[in-house]
């Protein structure tokens, strides 16, 4: 049996929780040992890649090819990543991950998942959502020849639905949340597909984790002081925190510099504010999770304990949101700014706010307010 070939730099994959290792060459989904997701590493003192080097180089995620598991042209691509970092007001910034494919920031996490799944042999791919992953599964699938199965909760908005359908999908409307959902698939999903869920597979982390080193190219070399993320499941989270680790050896910023994140949940679901406020090292399953923004409604995130570690060393910190807040946050947002505004957009720019009445966020910090996704879908 043939090989895959993977990126040179590709070091290795290892447990986030036990740092049990494992095997790229494969397709991997949770971590053998523990059942803990899996983190993959690069050799970093080979790459030699500076923030010079990416002038000119096409405007995708792809660009920082140095720091992805795929040599070029074993990707499957429709254009994702490198989104605007517009000025909303002094020292603050939106990051508009509206503008990917499939209109939200689960088109770069899917982008390299489905990249790796094909590379390493998948047959097929499946993954609950509670909207927008299953929409960048559906289409990323279809751009890969692989067919896809996804399940969502059944009071998740039609747009959803019609988007997966459009792209081919096969479709399951679940009763409960986006964790039903997942034991759903888990026990009546096709037995030949390949797992993309949140963190049970190592490579949509990847994905996501350009979004920080976009932040830094645009910003010039620059790191933001405070980084507001709406979390559901924490990729994307867990990806920047470890960008901006890889970027610190690379020597593109500062040994130890890196933003306050902020986990930015509704007040309906909010196992990692809990869990932080609390000084617990993992998360608890939610009970009875409520929220209209959808892709906060999740409960039991695998991550929950990644997360929590990036929220203090980095010496940041958890807000929930209320619904009401959230939907006035969208609109205010979307007024000042021309963006077009998700819930989970509104809730980062409710956060704001909320943050600096606190006195966590100064006037003189430099913040980054993440737009995870088009508002259209909810309408």
């Amino acid at each position: 049996m043939k090989v895959p070939h993977l990126a040179p730099q590709l070091a290795g994959v290892r447990c986030f929780a036990c740092d049990k290792s494992h095997d790229p060459h494969t397709l991997l989904g949770v971590c053998s040992a523990c059942g803990m997701p899996l983190r993959v590493d690069y050799d970093l003192s080979s790459v030699r890649l500076t923030l010079r080097d990416l002038a000119g180089r096409t405007p995708t995620l792809w660009r920082y090819r140095e720091v992805l598991p795929l040599v070029e042209g074993d990707e499957v691509s429709l254009a994702e990543g490198f989104t605007p970092l517009l000025p909303v007001t002094p020292n603050v910034w939106v990051k508009d991950e509206a503008r990917n494919p499939t209109g939200s920031f689960k088109a770069r996490g899917m982008a390299v998942a489905v990249s790796m799944a094909k590379h390493l042999g998948a047959q097929g791919l499946s993954a609950p959502s509670a909207g927008n992953a299953a929409g960048a599964l559906a289409a990323y699938g279809a751009r890969a020849g692989l067919p896809v199965t996804v399940a969502m909760p059944e009071d998740t908005p039609k747009a959803f639905f019609d988007e997966c359908e459009l792209y081919g999908a096969t479709i399951h409307r679940v009763r409960g949340t986006i964790a039903d959902a997942g034991k759903f698939l888990r026990e009546h999903g096709p037995k030949n597909a390949t797992d993309i869920s949140t963190l049970r597979e190592p490579y949509r982390i990847e994905g996501k984790k350009t979004m920080a080193y976009e932040l830094v190219e645009q910003m010039q070399g620059e790191v933001p002081d405070v980084v507001l993320y709406p979390t559901g499941g924490g990729t994307g989270l867990v990806g920047m925190w470890k960008a901006f680790e890889e970027m610190q050896r690379l020597g593109w910023i500062a040994k130890g510099r890196q933003p306050r994140f902020v986990s930015v949940q509704a007040a309906g679901c909010a196992p990692v504010a809990k869990a932080f406020r609390e000084g617990q090292a993992r998360t608890e399953p939610w009970p009875d999770p409520k929220t209209n923004a959808y892709g906060l409604r999740v409960p039991s995130p695998i991550g929950g304990f990644i997360c929590l570690r990036a929220l203090r060393e980095s010496r940041g910190t958890a807000v929930t949101i209320t619904d009401e807040e959230a939907q006035r946050g969208a609109p205010a947002l979307a007024a000042r700014s021309g963006i077009d505004v998700c819930p989970e957009g509104g809730a980062a720019w409710a956060a704001l706010e909320k943050l600096r009445a606190t006195g966590f966020i100064r006037n003189t910090d430099t913040v980054v307010v993440f737009n995870t996704g088009t508002g259209l879908k909810y309408r």
